[in-house]
């Protein structure tokens, strides 16, 4: 299928837009450590910050996603990636714990819009043949930043510091040019752009059934992310004793394993459907679970991370265009997004939960993440059966059709 030029600069954009905007996330999650003996404080402390950043990440959904379903996707887009860029420098100049915390939740507002507003844009604006492997390159993102941020701390921290990772994590702004000189606007948008359309808050009130199974559903892919991910580092710092250059290599084996698994998994729906392609993924999990937290030797346990994230991120690579699939039309900048954002809400009591149990535990932290992942790979399991297959819908159509209808 040809693409024209424009096809490929929204997926371009959209993709190096949650990309970055996970990587300036995960800077933070290998040095908490450091900021926690800088500020003479525990890790679980500090680890309050990342909870604060999902906790916010709603807000920054609903917002944005509102400022994109009225006002475009691409220029909401611009703003939203310039306002994460400057809150992560400005971590780096945090003078206090109080402080850090504060821009953590701030920079979690404008984590929140990108997923959503990138999202609908280039689901819109793609082949709908394309959409299941370009949802799993945009999903593909996140391990991408989770993988920079990796590299960048095996490299980088050792000269730079834990304040120095935040100051690198301005670079994304650059991003902003490239949407302003190659992006265009949604063609589904376009056409909703001139109807009165009823409001935010009525749209979610006509699809109240379809609005809880989502926000649920969400939250329990979001226990399967966070669960698997947020804590590694950690993990093998603490229980295994590594050095930053082990962590890193191990951290950046699991995220090329996620990358893996979003592209196959978003390519491999295309072919059998979403709910399927998401099913077979979580309970890949499953086996996996003994090698992924119980091994003891670096190569092992990068195995197990390696195979882990091909559960998680496969089953997380069809996400963006299911959930964009099954969206009401007058708000899919706001829905998916939203709905992801609000599961990550209720699952953002991961990272404080899992590291207060596994000091509990006596540092324990596979027994603890083991128990998450192996219930969760089951809830996922059983809850997609129940959602609409919806592949391959034409998105610019039914805009007019809602359109012609209002």
């Amino acid at each position: 299928m040809s693409w024209t030029r424009e096809q490929r600069n929204v997926t371009i954009a959209a993709y190096l837009g949650w990309t970055l905007d996970a990587f300036d996330f995960f800077l933070m999650v290998f040095v908490l450590k450091d900021i926690a003996a800088e500020f003479n404080t525990k890790i679980p402390t500090v680890a309050f910050g990342i909870m604060l950043t999902l906790i916010m990440r709603p807000v920054g959904a609903l917002i944005f996603g509102w400022l994109a379903d009225k006002y475009g996707r691409r220029p909401t887009l611009m703003v939203n990636i310039a306002c994460f860029s400057l809150l992560e420098l400005l971590s780096g100049f945090s003078p206090n714990l109080t402080t850090l915390l504060v821009l953590r939740a701030l920079f979690g507002i404008a984590m929140g819009g990108e997923w959503g507003v990138g999202g609908a844009l280039t689901m819109e604006t793609v082949p709908p043949k394309s959409r299941g492997i370009v949802s799993g390159l945009l999903q593909a993102g996140y391990p991408s930043g989770y993988l920079l941020a990796s590299v960048v701390f095996g490299v980088f921290y050792q000269y730079i510091g834990w304040r120095g990772m935040f100051f690198v994590g301005v670079l994304p702004a650059l991003l902003v040019l490239y949407v302003r000189a190659h992006v265009p606007e949604s063609p589904a948008f376009k056409t909703l752009e001139k109807k009165v359309r009823p409001g935010l808050v009525a749209t979610l009130k006509q699809n109240i059934g379809l609005s809880l199974y989502a926000i649920v559903l969400m939250t329990a892919f979001n226990f399967f992310s966070h669960g698997s991910q947020d804590l590694y580092p950690t993990f093998l710092r603490v229980q295994h004793g590594f050095d930053a250059h082990t962590v890193s290599w191990i951290t950046i084996t699991l995220n090329i394993g996620a990358i893996c698994g979003g592209l196959f998994f978003g390519w491999f729906s295309e072919k059998i459907g979403r709910k399927r392609a998401i099913f077979i993924a979580a309970l890949i999990a499953l086996p996996v679970l003994p090698l992924w937290a119980f091994s003891t030797t670096p190569v092992l346990l990068a195995a197990g991370a390696f195979l882990m994230q091909i559960s998680v991120q496969g089953a997380w690579g069809v996400i963006p265009v299911h959930l964009n699939e099954i969206s009401p039309d007058e708000i899919r900048a706001t829905f998916p997004g939203l709905v992801y954002q609000l599961g990550n809400l209720i699952a953002s009591v991961n990272g404080p939960l899992q590291a207060s149990a596994a000091e509990a535990h006596g540092n324990n932290y596979a027994l603890i993440m083991a128990i998450v992942i192996g219930i969760v790979a089951v809830v996922i399991a059983a809850l997609i059966p129940f959602s609409r297959e919806r592949r391959g819908i034409d998105m610019t159509q039914s805009a007019k059709e809602v359109a012609a209808s209002t």
